[in-house]
């Protein structure tokens, strides 16, 4: 698990808590990845829009943090999986509230 990038910056929890999942995808990867565990190729699928580039470092910056399990299967050709590790299924669940706050507020007023 890396340090924070700035943890002096950090005014309350909801902070430390923004910057792991601040960004346009980590919240989308975290989803899917609270589905089932996803190989690389099958997670970019799932995210129509992201680049390979972006997804392997938001990928990348999330097993830092201690969010996502990389495993690599000794097969060939070789797999490589991802996962939410026990941090970061906790952190889904946490912002579980939240996708139901912005179903019921955002998406509520545009279908009326």
């Amino acid at each position: 698990m890396r340090v924070m990038r700035r943890p002096s910056a950090h005014e309350c929890g909801l902070d430390a808590a923004m910057e792991i999942v601040g960004g346009k995808w980590k919240v989308s990867i975290l989803w899917a990845l609270g589905v089932r565990v996803h190989r690389f190729g099958e997670l970019r699928r799932a995210l129509p829009g992201i680049t390979e580039k972006v997804l392997a470092a938001q990928l990348r910056e999330l097993i830092e943090d201690g969010i996502v399990h990389r495993e690599e299967l000794d097969e060939v050709p070789p797999r490589v999986e991802y996962s939410l590790t026990p941090r970061g299924a906790a952190l889904n669940d946490a912002l579980a509230p939240l996708g139901a706050w912005g179903s019921e507020h955002v998406l509520g007023r545009e279908r009326v």
